[in-house]
């Protein structure tokens, strides 16, 4: 009974215990909830002094933005107030001004209305005058227009005519003076001799028993060698002389001095003729390339490519009226650099377009095209200067001259052809040169008579006076002068002039 009593009684400690301990639990957390409610109830306090602080402010600062946008819409009101005052006088004004524009413009429309009738009255007026005028004069105003243009226009003529002449006269003389200088200086630095070269055709024999051995038995030599060479040999009457013929230079000139060897040898047979045709045509071959190089170093001219000096040394097998082209070549080449020079031009490419400036007269015959034409193409093909170029395609104005070398290139070539004794030609081509030059002269309209002199270098045209007037002299000298440039070669220049005589005759009876 005693255990079972202690352990009641144990059992009675722990229940009242854990009573106790609920009991005091309670009280903790009742404890705790009232402390945080107090500081609940401390911030909420401070959250509504902190709100009304900032309510008073709010209000306070409503309050100034609303007097401050009072104060700011009075003045507004004041200024607008103003402004209304201004637009009711600008307003004012402007109807004022609108009364005086109307008004003038009644005043406007009335005085019009008078300017037209008088207007209409100084019409009739004009009318009643210009037939009154037509009746005296016997003449219509059409009429009388166009005889007074006819006057205005050919008085106008005239004083174009004159002032024309005095301009062209002035811009000549001072050109000429110019001109002179330049070319003088040029011919005189390079006092090149007169023609002293032409390539012959004839070869000379020791004896009349030589043409027998040339002909051969049967002609089988002599057309041995005409087919061989490529020439014509003609062995006529002409004492201890053969002559070759051919178009090509070149070969002639093979010819001639292969034919040279055989006569000097003696041995003519068709086998030893084709040996000394080959040798010679390897002889020339070297001479060209020899010619075409020393002539480039005689011009100053560098840097060109080694077949264009080939083709240059062909040129010392051709002449153009007796001139040798090669050295007309260097000559030309020569003139140029002085007249540069003299200019200021580019010196070295004017050189190089005078020195190829007929480079295409080497070309052969079968190539179709001007040697101008022609020789710039062969110098674009082998690299030359596109100025250089221009320069040889243009110098006989077959397309338009680009630089001021090209017209330079021109003029030498004139005068290095137009100098005294550079060119000859024989007596029939010169006469048929001056009777083309009077017949062409006098193909055109109002040309009564026309005469070359100065052996062709000037042509002087007599126009008759009553169908020619002094205008259009001087057109018809530009007319003469550009179709002899078309229809014409020849060296130098033609200086065309033409004369209009007026001549008033009458008779005292």
């Amino acid at each position: 009974m005693n255990a079972i009593s202690i352990i009641i009684a144990l059992l009675v400690g722990l229940a009242i215990g854990g009573v106790a301990g609920y009991f005091y639990q309670r009280n903790q957390s009742e404890r705790a909830l009232k402390n945080q409610q107090d500081k609940a109830d401390n911030i909420l306090k401070v959250a509504n002094s902190q709100a009304r602080l900032i309510e008073t402010q709010a209000r306070e600062s409503a309050t100034k933005i609303v007097q401050a946008s009072e104060s700011e819409i009075k003045e507004r009101r004041i200024e607008l107030g103003k402004e209304a005052e201004r637009l009711d006088k600008r307003r004012s004004e402007l109807d004022s001004r609108a009364d005086k524009i109307e008004q003038r413009d009644q005043n406007l429309n009335k005085r019009q209305s008078l300017v037209d009738k008088r207007t209409n009255e100084m019409e009739k007026l004009y009318e009643q005058e210009v037939v009154k005028l037509e009746q005296i004069a016997q003449l219509s105003q059409d009429d009388a227009k166009k005889q007074l243009f006819a006057a205005v226009e050919k008085e106008a003529r005239a004083d174009m005519a004159r002032i024309y002449r005095q301009i062209e006269a002035e811009a000549r003389e001072e050109g000429e003076k110019r001109a002179r200088k330049l070319i003088a200086d040029a011919i005189q630095r390079v006092a090149s001799d007169h023609v002293a070269e032409v390539t012959s055709s004839v070869v000379p024999i020791p004896s009349e028993e030589m043409k027998g051995r040339i002909v051969g038995r049967n002609g089988r030599n002599i057309k041995a060698f005409e087919q061989a060479a490529g020439v014509d040999v003609i062995v006529d009457d002409t004492p201890e002389a053969v002559t070759i013929s051919c178009f090509d230079s070149v070969r002639r000139e093979i010819a001639r001095r292969a034919l040279t060897r055989l006569t000097v040898d003696g041995r003519i047979h068709p086998a030893h003729i084709e040996k000394i045709l080959e040798e010679e045509a390897k002889a020339i071959e070297k001479i060209i390339n020899e010619a075409g190089e020393q002539a480039a170093f005689d011009a100053g001219i560098a840097g060109l490519h080694p077949e264009v000096l080939r083709m240059m040394g062909r040129l010392k097998f051709r002449t153009s009226y007796g001139q040798n082209q090669l050295a007309h070549a260097v000559e030309v080449s020569k003139l140029s650099g002085i007249l540069a020079a003299e200019i200021g031009a580019n010196v070295e490419l004017s050189k190089a377009g005078g020195f190829l400036h007929d480079i295409g007269k080497a070309m052969d015959h079968n190539q179709e095209g001007t040697h101008a034409k022609l020789g710039a193409e062969y110098c674009r093909r082998y690299g030359v200067n596109s100025i250089v170029v221009n320069a040889i395609e243009s110098h006989h104005h077959e397309v338009d001259q680009l630089t001021i070398e090209a017209v330079i290139a021109e003029a030498a070539d004139a005068i290095s052809g137009a100098r005294p004794g550079a060119r000859r030609e024989d007596l029939e081509a010169y006469i048929k040169r001056i009777r083309t030059l009077e017949e062409l002269s006098q193909s055109f309209e109002g040309v009564q008579q026309a005469f070359a002199i100065q052996a062709g270098r000037e042509v002087r045209v007599i126009v008759k006076p009553e169908n020619i007037d002094d205008l259009a002299s001087a057109r018809l000298a530009r007319d003469i002068a550009k179709k002899i440039e078309e229809t014409m070669q020849y060296p130098g220049q033609i200086k065309v002039t033409v004369i209009r005589e007026t001549r008033a005759t009458e008779f005292a009876k």
